[in-house]
């Protein structure tokens, strides 16, 4: 079965790089397409990104779309290309005040200290991402996100959107490829202040962005390779071991340069069945 698949992605080569998503972003939604789903990618418009290099063309109907974010009106803006030698469409999504500032370390400040606004920045992606869906004259079937950067997408979709006519039966779909603490904590004013209902598994004001996800999303995907256990991690999770069911583990042998084409070809197993 061919699919509509809506790549959500902080990280692609060789936009932005500072974690395997980036390899990943770059090959595996190429191989997908070659198995005839059609599949585009979206990732946040970071400053140091040349507009001229990579030919990012301006797209009338992406300008400007308003959206509520919280209690603010807000508009995202996007802008299209492709990851180069391939026909993969990338949209790189603008906001002045929360991607163009940043470094190619993107989720540090220079002298390596985790950015204390990473779940506020990453939350408006996730749901400019949403926002822009309509303007694309395109309805994917899935919406695949990627690691804690868009994990609260299933969050937003199942709350606000999934009611719109346009949204209705689309499936969610979390890849997991890190399992970084640091960047895992979301406190309950990102809820507050993004008009998102508190998940169950909060304790104490904060939440796990992966047990957040668990609620709402229709599949989780760990990556798992020789030195980096993800599934093991997230099983340990009280939110994800509940659902364990919607939990698929997919090992790769390498730990630098795993074989892509069967991890796809696992992916796409997995989405199979999601619509079976």
């Amino acid at each position: 079965m061919s699919l509509k698949i809506f790549y959500l992605t902080t990280e692609i080569i060789p936009f932005a790089n500072t974690s395997s998503l980036a390899a990943f972003s770059a090959k595996v939604p190429l191989l997908l397409q070659d198995k005839q789903h059609d599949i585009r990618t979206i990732i946040p418009k970071y400053g140091y990104v040349s507009e001229r290099k990579y030919i990012l063309r301006e797209v009338i109907r992406l300008r400007e779309i308003p959206f509520e974010f919280g209690e603010e009106n807000v508009v995202a803006s996007a802008k299209s290309a492709f990851i180069p030698k391939t026909r993969v469409q990338v949209y790189f999504l603008e906001d002045n005040q929360r991607f163009k500032p940043l470094t190619n370390l993107i989720y540090k400040a220079k002298n390596g200290r985790v950015l204390a606004d990473n779940d506020m920045r990453f939350a408006f992606f996730s749901k400019a991402s949403l926002a822009i869906l309509p303007h694309l004259f395109w309805r994917p079937d899935v919406m695949w996100c990627n690691d804690w950067q868009s994990a609260l997408v299933p969050a937003f979709y199942k709350q606000q959107y999934m009611d719109n006519e346009f949204y209705a039966d689309m499936k969610s779909v979390l890849v997991v490829h890190n399992y970084e603490k640091e960047y895992l904590a979301i406190t309950r004013n990102t809820f507050k202040n993004t008009g998102l209902e508190e998940p169950a598994s909060m304790k104490k004001g904060v939440v796990n962005a992966y047990e957040a996800a668990a609620e709402y999303v229709d599949l989780i995907i760990a990556i798992d390779s020789p030195n980096n256990q993800v599934s093991k991690k997230l099983l340990e999770l009280p939110a994800i071991k509940k659902k364990k069911s919607k939990v698929l583990t997919i090992k790769t042998s390498g730990n630098e340069s795993p074989d892509y084409d069967k991890v796809a070809a696992r992916i796409d197993d997995g989405l199979q069945k999601l619509f079976s």
